[in-house]
């Protein structure tokens, strides 16, 4: 392949990648205008988030195996005409269930834009630039959730809803074109047989204990019938799939590439590094906005100049990994970033300003850089080449999970500790506390200077009373879910241990496979 149809190839792959990405939550500054637009409630309309979340982690495991059968170039290109053709539906829908349906099909077409991207932009690559092909594409990676809230807000507020989605059909009708013209196909394995009963059971305990993870904290987890059916159907069919895979003879998921500590030990940690990826996308702007009276404008350019100072890391991470550093090293650096970031947004205040939380996020940025490109190469480094793409799409599988787990994990935490700290304030406003009687007080006089009556205006003190308590004890909750967030990521630092020496013999490979 000529330099140019390369070059051209590359950024097809990279922005077919990209537009994956900023879907993931492009979506979540629109709720509300969608809600209204479709008359459907909030609870029904968070379902368009859940069902391409749900089709994502279902069908990531899966591409290795769907690429093989089906031929890696036909398979790309058909997840791209099927993404495209699902966000044009999605954008033209008239009710909510046919937009969740849309959503669904559209999270099965975007699966393929993640691994399989990643995989060509490592073969565009000769061995001695595999550095460059990584950074590359950890830009890619690390760009697309971060604009996705900033660009979905901005739409929404200066055009409407349905152009969020939209905006991916020339995009998609672009990569689609350029890949028929330039994508190649790979020497192809033999066709396998198809492992229909893996897929069932992967489809079903994935699907169920996505559901459950999204929905739990919204419907009170148990006390709906729906949610502990599927939590019991997620646990046996997950069970199940474990079982059988480990014995069927061609298994969708090569369950048995797990033997290799590195790989094990990694996929624990991008577990954890998706928990601290998603939901610090999840909290900021939830604090940044409702909280601290930031637009989504505003909010979305906090996050800008660590985007900036990560694509830097990203570039000078390859390099290091390229002249021997040990992965696992990296990932410690990574790691303790991570920490200082939820330890830091932990002790913020609402007089904090805008610039200290954009520090804050800077070192969330490095964190995210130090451990997009190593963590794969960790995962990667005791397989053999056959079973590459496999570990890369199990490694790929446990983030989303870990961002599934971590937001489902701090939007029940918050709602707990939401009663505890009101609970801990109310007990401070009593008539034997000097600091209350005189804050009731000032607010009483300022409201009978409005016009108000004596009665009326204690009534209206108290109810800004109410007012603070509540601002302040969800405030106070969420810093406690930055907190919780930075402990797991302190306490699995000791499995670095297991991983810290490197076999020297093996040839360190970089793959920019890991999303």
């Amino acid at each position: 392949m000529n330099p140019l149809k390369r070059q051209i190839l590359l950024i097809t792959v990279i922005a077919a990648a990209i537009m994956e990405l900023i879907d993931t939550s492009i979506v979540n500054v629109a709720l509300n205008y969608m809600s209204g637009n479709l008359g459907a409630t909030l609870e029904d309309t968070s379902w368009v988030i859940t069902s391409y979340a749900i089709a994502n982690v279902i069908i990531i495991p899966m591409t290795s195996f769907l690429a093989n059968n089906l031929g890696r170039r036909n398979y790309y290109i058909g997840s791209i005409i099927l993404f495209t053709v699902c966000s044009f539906m999605c954008g033209n829908a008239t009710g909510i269930w046919e937009l969740v349906a849309f959503r669904f099909l559209q999270g099965l077409g975007g699966g393929a834009l993640l691994s399989v991207s990643a995989t060509v932009v490592y073969e565009l690559f000769p061995k001695e630039k595999q550095a460059t092909a990584s950074a590359l594409f950890g830009i890619g990676i690390f760009i697309g959730p971060t604009i996705g809230p900033t660009l979905g807000g901005y739409i929404t507020e200066n055009y409407s809803w349905p152009w969020i989605f939209y905006i991916n059909v020339p995009i998609g009708i672009a990569a689609a074109v350029s890949c028929m013209f330039f994508l190649y196909e790979p020497i192809k394995q033999k066709i396998r047989e198809i492992d229909w009963l893996g897929i069932i059971l992967l489809i079903v305990g994935i699907g169920s204990l996505q559901v459950v993870l999204e929905r739990g904290q919204t419907d009170d987890w148990f006390a709906a019938g729906y949610i502990t059916f599927l939590t019991v159907l997620a646990t046996l069919s997950l069970t199940a799939f474990i079982i059988w895979e480990l014995h069927a003879k061609n298994p969708v998921v090569n369950l048995h590439i797990l033997r290799f500590r590195s790989l094990s030990i990694a996929a624990v940690l991008t577990f954890i590094t998706g928990m601290g990826m998603y939901t610090s996308i999840y909290l900021t702007p939830v604090v940044a906005q409702r909280l601290l009276g930031f637009t989504p404008t505003q909010s979305g350019l906090l996050l800008l100049p660590g985007s900036i100072v990560a694509v830097l890391a990203l570039i000078i991470t390859g390099k290091l990994l390229q002249k021997g550093i040990s992965p696992a090293l990296i990932v410690l650096l990574g790691f303790l970033c991570f920490i200082y970031f939820n330890w830091s947004m932990s002790r913020i205040n609402l007089e904090t300003p805008a610039i200290d939380i954009t520090l804050n996020l800077i070192f969330r940025a490095i964190g995210m850089a130090l451990l997009t490109v190593p963590l794969g190469t960790l995962a990667v480094s005791s397989l053999e080449a056959k079973d590459m793409p496999q570990g890369t799409a199990l490694n790929n599988m446990m983030r989303q999970l870990g961002g599934s787990f971590g937001i489902s994990i701090i939007n029940t935490y918050v709602a707990r500790r939401i009663a505890s700290h009101r609970m801990d304030l109310i007990t401070h406003i009593t008539s034997d506390n000097p600091i209350s009687v005189a804050r009731i007080g000032s607010y009483t006089q300022l409201f009978q200077q409005k016009g108000f009556g004596l009665l009326d205006a204690k009534q209206k003190a108290m109810q800004l009373i109410e007012l603070l308590v509540v601002k302040q004890s969800s405030f106070s909750s969420y810093l406690d879910g930055y907190f919780l967030i930075g402990s797991f990521f302190a306490v699995v630092l000791p499995l670095l241990l297991f991983v810290a020496k490197r076999d020297k013999t093996k040839k360190l490979v970089i793959p920019s496979s890991d999303h």
